[in-house]
């Protein structure tokens, strides 16, 4: 190879290490290595910005306004809560009522929101009905994620293809192209998901299944207020000896801690006193005539104690909590809000809750104000924000407008009338305009993080191409499969795809893979379509990790589950994906 290709694999390779190290966010790492590829000369100025003149950020950027217009109306309520009450979704073929309306609403709306809003329906669902959201959250992701694979819009990867596509003087993918591989591939997985997972995926314990069964994971302190009538009062006399589901876990006066309590233990002004067991009982504490929550003067001082309200809430992938303590970010000031509990998975934390590092997909059990969800949401640092009580009714006069919409987009993209980009961009003007989503809305609605990921992933892949490392790595990929047969090329592109996206982002492991897949092709003398859709394939299917696709992050803590659990379920998930997309692309996009 030459000097260029090897500095490019040198880079490619730090860029893959830092992203499955999660040290740096995705865009930082992506920018820093065109910034060194420009330097080097591997690319021009152009190669390197490719990105941000291809449609496909934009794209993407235009359809998180629309996902976020049907988040904001709720223009799916009524469909999940059809599909949650109607008939017995408890039994194998009824879990099909909950995970084919997802897959379906995935296909015209990005996976991710999607997910965002099912998740805490079916959890609250779950826990109503005496059920647990393992059985069902994870089932739910995966849905979504084949749901993504059938259109054009379904998922940001697609797109990314596409775009790669284009900018290598190619058709780029039509709307509905990848059904033809995408439809069979998301039915196939769903009958697997109703039938056959629900034998592999044991049950586990979500954080709100835990209220009752494990009192030392959440702990509150209170205030003895002054001129309190359970000042001077023994712990036994002012009745906290004795709670139901609680109990008096330390007193701390003037600076020394009084552990452990004892009954006779009379009480005094300004005492702090934390309690631990059943949140629900321990809020209930608050209701004590002269006993406030510590974090009550906070609320007051906001003007929000009346509507303080719990909240679960799920820590992003990429959010910059991520490696974090509560401490360090301040999280009382910066949310309005005081964090009564975290969890991770099914593993317990014993340490003290401001010095966890906080990791994605742990799950913060909130106090907080009614805004909490939309400041959480807003800024990017939670993919989901979840009430533990009832949500106040949705304003939906506006979901008919969010419907036409995205049935507009799909009409004039449909019938050719109007490309991707431009109907896109039209549907998010048009929202704001109708008075869906106010300019603000819509411009905190953008995920940055992924607009840039994309934007300069095009730029590495171009590098790649550049300096002759795509078709380097081709040449050493054709040797071994090439007495598969053409097939088997195929096969190990999708293979190769899926295990990358497994370890860093999934439009990153798709930009990385398509030259490679690209390179392969033309070299076997084969159609380098039917490559590229294997590629927009193996990108989008993740199924083995929790950290490999953002939905699986998003309900690896809300239901509970180990890191193990993905891989039990995903990997004959992954298999019949495999299979199915090695059969079907020959026959659409025929090799030769």
């Amino acid at each position: 190879m030459s000097g260029q290709a090897w500095f490019t694999l040198a880079v490619v390779l730090a860029v893959i290490a830092l992203l499955v190290s999660e040290r740096f966010s995705p865009p930082l790492v992506l920018l820093g290595a065109i910034t060194l590829l420009l330097a080097a000369g591997v690319v021009d100025a152009d190669e390197a910005l490719s990105g941000f003149s291809n449609p496909a950020p934009f794209t993407v950027a235009a359809l998180y306004v629309l996902a976020a217009a049907a988040e904001k109306t709720r223009v799916l309520d009524r469909v999940t809560e059809r599909m949650l009450e109607a008939g017995r979704p408890g039994g194998r073929g009824g879990q099909l009522r909950i995970l084919a309306p997802t897959a379906a609403a995935s296909a015209f709306l990005n996976n991710t929101p999607i997910v965002a809003m099912v998740a805490p329906s079916v959890a609250a669902w779950a826990r109503r009905t005496g059920r647990s959201p393992s059985r069902y959250l994870l089932p739910v992701s995966f849905a979504a994620i084949l749901g993504g694979v059938v259109t054009l819009v379904g998922t940001s990867t697609n797109l990314v293809v596409s775009g790669l596509l284009q900018d290598s003087g190619r058709s780029p993918i039509g709307l509905f192209e990848l059904a033809w591989v995408g439809l069979p591939v998301a039915v196939v997985g769903l009958v697997f998901l109703a039938f056959g997972a629900p034998s592999l995926l044991p049950t586990r314990r979500a954080p709100s299944e835990r209220y009752d069964e494990d009192a030392r994971e959440f702990t509150v302190e209170a205030l003895v207020e002054r001129a309190s009538p359970l000042a001077g009062l023994t712990v036994a006399d002012a009745g906290l000896r004795n709670l139901e589901g609680v109990f008096l876990v330390d007193i701390e006066r003037g600076g020394r801690r009084i552990a452990p309590v004892s009954p006779d233990e009379e009480l005094a002004e300004d005492d702090r006193l934390t309690f631990a067991g059943n949140v629900q009982r321990i809020l209930d504490l608050q209701h004590r005539p002269g006993l406030v929550s510590a974090e009550e003067r906070h609320f007051v001082a906001a003007g929000a104690a009346p509507n303080r309200r719990l909240y679960e809430a799920v820590i992003a992938e990429g959010s910059p909590l991520t490696g974090a303590t509560l401490k360090d970010v301040g999280f009382r000031g910066r949310y309005g809000a005081a964090v009564m509990a975290i969890h991770r998975a099914d593993e317990r934390l014993a340490a003290k809750l401001g010095e966890v590092p906080l990791r994605p997909g742990d799950v913060l059990l909130v106090l907080a104000d009614r805004g909490f969800r939309r400041r959480g949401l807003a800024e990017r640092d939670f993919s989901v924000v979840a009430p533990l009580e009832a949500e106040p009714p949705a304003r939906r006069e506006k979901a008919w407008v969010v419907a036409a919409v995205i049935a507009g987009l799909f009409a004039v993209v449909g019938t050719g009338a109007l490309d991707i980009l431009p109907a896109a961009l039209l549907a998010a003007f048009a929202l704001v305009l109708l008075g869906v989503l106010s300019a603000g809305e819509a411009r905190d609605a953008v995920d940055l993080n992924v607009v840039l990921v994309i934007a300069a992933s095009f730029g590495l892949g171009a590098a790649m191409t550049a300096s002759r490392l795509a078709g380097e790595l081709a040449e050493r990929f054709v040797e071994p499969f090439e007495r598969i047969g053409d097939v088997g090329l195929l096969v190990g592109i999708l293979v190769a795809t899926v295990l990358l996206t497994e370890l860093i982002t999934n439009n990153a492991a798709a930009v990385l893979m398509f030259p490679i897949g690209i390179a392969t092709a033309e070299q076997a003398g084969l159609d380098p379509r039917g490559f590229a859709v294997a590629i927009a394939v193996g990108a989008s299917c993740s199924f083995l990790t929790p950290i490999g696709y953002q939905t699986n992050t998003m309900v690896y803590g809300m239901g509970g589950y180990r890191f193990g659990d993905f891989a039990r379920v995903g990997f004959p998930l992954t298999l019949l994906v495999v299979v199915a997309a090695a059969a079907i692309i020959p026959l659409v996009w025929p090799l030769r």
